[in-house]
């Protein structure tokens, strides 16, 4: 039964945007032939995700006549968890499409993105469910080739098609790694199906573990290999955006774990997942603070996220058998599926106001609230849910984090172990900084009053902008709520990766108390604004001593640089920023000017100034590749006077 859903849903998606093709640029018929062929699709593949959760998973093997001579298609509970949010999230991205980027008003690049969209689907859904290396690699290259054609769907955008190109080398660097790392496993075990596994005395193991890190952690978007991240997520379409951070960032966190089942782990690569989760943490919403383009400050936030997951895999490792290794893995595995849903909802939200206003600058915005009533709302469940606040179902996944970080100081675990208290400061920190981060980011652009004319707008929010917000505010609500909801699929995922059936009842006990807690959360915010919403209709408002502020302007307001400014002052050690500032030489001047922007550290300080600089020293070629033959022969005749002397000394 899963294999004829998930054939269908792997069918559908891939095919979704062919028709279209064969129609005429602009008709609303190509676009709602798209979209609902990759929502036939989509819901094949929810079905099947849900059957393999249920333990209905599969294994076929095929003979073809590429290296290895068989290839595997491969369905556990592991694939099945991943394959659950890439089919809920792209699905609702199709829909969502429907009124951010129409055919009718996108006629020279619509079916491109349709069309690319329904391969990247299949693409990713082949990731997930290879059991083979080869087939592995050829979902892998169909999903990086795809997201380079959505990220540039804009070919006239120059920002578009840099970002393009920055994506496709990071994924072919991460396919060499990749490449690299298959090899050595084949070497390992003598086959390229990923079902043997590599023991503790295997000198290999290492060396695959590095490459796996390499390549995954360049996918995933770990720092420092993230720098196609936030030139990707914030240069591409919105719901690309979200695709790209919601799913396909997971398709290295799925291929790491993958990885993590087949290899025996020491100790050593415990400690390089959680200190590299804690600089990806701490180092991404740093940079997201300081920020001025909301999708590019999205876009850190995911880096930021990433290492959350890697900081629960980390601490899972270190624990080795200890019981609250099963606590780290669960509350990272779920920070999976929350992440792609919180985050999949803030990119829609930020679509839905760069649709309305043609802007992602932030300080060109403000007062969007009343009339993106929907959007606001959207936008500040997400940013609750992005904090870890409860009750939402960030909270969840991170205090599950929170109590292995806790469970590994008690006397009696060894040094190593204990090192995963390092989880909870730094946790602390992260969502202290990302509580400053989206309080800045909601309030400058949905609160106050406009800024610029770019906060007049003529677009309304679409029907299906709306449907699908609400929709996932309502899966962010339910697991946040009722988490027990998704208890049994982390046991028996827990089960399944780590091999121990022990900790299932307390992950269980212990979600069946943050749901309690969750409700109570839940009960008190509704009752609070039951009971105060009319009276706060009823204040009636007077104009007393108001510092000028009866008549407003937009330069009387926060900006997102002086809301933020004092934070990102104590971290300017790694910000760096780069700050231009005008003023009048007179004693009360009328008018002043202040901007900063931060770039990026490996991308704009280090990769493209070194790069540039290899550049001018290889424009030296030209000398010594001269055109002329009799250049050519002395060059000959040197090398034999050198060869002929050295061999003579």
């Amino acid at each position: 039964m899963t294999i004829a859903f998930l054939a269908t849903a792997l069918i559908l998606t891939l095919i979704s945007g062919m028709p279209g093709l064969l129609l005429k640029a602009g008709s609303r018929a190509s676009q709602r032939t798209a979209t609902v062929l990759h929502c036939l699709g989509c819901s094949a593949g929810l079905v099947a995700a849900l059957l393999g959760l249920a333990n209905d998973g599969f294994h076929l093997q095929f003979s073809w006549p590429l290296p290895g001579g068989v290839t595997a298609i491969h369905v556990d509970a592991l694939s099945a968890f991943f394959l659950l949010p890439l089919f809920l999230v792209t699905g609702l991205g199709s829909v969502y499409g429907e009124g951010y980027w129409p055919e009718s008003v996108n006629p020279a690049n619509g079916r491109k993105l349709r069309f690319f969209y329904g391969t990247i689907t299949a693409g990713l859904t082949l990731v997930m469910i290879a059991g083979d290396a080869w087939s592995f690699l050829f979902g892998w290259e169909i999903t990086g080739l795809s997201a380079f054609f959505l990220v540039t769907t804009e070919r006239s955008n120059k920002e578009a098609l840099r970002a393009g190109w920055i994506y496709l080398i990071a994924t072919h660097t991460a396919t060499l790694a990749l490449f690299a790392m298959f090899s050595v496993l084949r070497t390992a075990t003598g086959t390229w199906l990923l079902d043997v596994s590599v023991t503790s005395g295997s000198s290999f193991a290492s060396p695959i573990l590095v490459l796996a890190l390499l390549a995954f952690g360049i996918k995933a978007g770990l720092m420092p290999f993230h720098v196609w991240l936030p030139e990707a997520h914030a240069a591409a379409p919105s719901h690309i955006s979200a695709i790209l951070s919601g799913i396909v960032l997971k398709m290295g966190v799925y291929g790491l774990i993958r990885v993590m089942t087949l290899v025996y782990l020491d100790r050593w690569f415990g400690l390089a997942l959680l200190f590299a989760g804690i600089l990806s943490g701490v180092l991404g919403v740093v940079f997201a603070l300081a920020q001025h383009d909301l999708k590019r400050l999205l876009a850190y936030h995911s880096i930021e996220n990433i290492g959350i997951i890697f900081i629960g895999l980390g601490a899972c490792v270190l624990a080795r058998n200890e019981p609250w290794g099963a606590f780290a893995f669960a509350g990272a595995a779920l920070h999976v599926w929350n992440h792609a849903f919180f985050k999949a909802l803030l990119f829609f939200a930020a679509g839905s106001v760069v649709h309305a206003t043609g802007t992602r600058s932030i300080d060109h915005l403000g007062g969007l609230l009343p009339s993106l009533r929907t959007t606001g709302l959207s936008f500040l469940v997400g940013a609750v849910a992005i904090c870890g606040l409860p009750p939402l179902n960030g909270f969840v996944s991170e205090w599950l984090i929170y109590m292995a970080g806790f469970r590994a100081a008690i006397p009696g675990s060894d040094i190593l172990a204990g090192a995963a208290i390092l989880a909870v400061p730094a946790l602390a920190l992260i969502g202290a900084l990302a509580i400053a981060c989206f309080v800045k980011a909601f309030s400058v652009v949905f609160l106050g009053h406009p800024r610029s004319d770019r906060s007049v707008h003529e677009h309304g929010e679409r029907i299906s902008i709306r449907f699908v917000m609400m929709a996932l505010v309502a899966v962010c609500v339910v697991i946040g709520v009722w988490p027990l909801v998704v208890s049994g699929i982390l046991s028996n995922l827990t089960a399944l990766v780590l091999g121990d059936n022990r900790a299932g009842m307390e992950i269980r006990s212990m979600l069946s108390g943050l749901g309690v807690a969750g409700a109570v959360a839940l009960v008190t915010i509704a009752s609070a604004i039951a009971v105060l919403t009319p009276a706060i209709r009823q204040v009636s408002k007077k104009l007393t001593w108001d510092c000028g502020y009866e008549a407003p302007t937009g330069r009387m307001q926060y900006t997102a640089s002086s809301f933020a400014g004092l934070l990102t002052s104590l971290f300017d050690w790694a910000l760096r920023p780069d700050v231009h500032r005008t003023r009048e030489p007179s004693l009360f001047p009328n008018q002043e000017s202040f901007n900063s922007h931060v770039p990026d550290p490996v991308l704009d300080r280090f990769l493209v100034p070194n790069i540039s600089r290899g550049q001018r020293l290889m424009a030296f070629a030209h000398f010594i590749q001269a055109g002329r033959i009799q250049v050519y022969i002395l060059y000959v005749v040197a090398t034999l006077l050198i060869l002929l002397a050295w061999s003579s000394s």
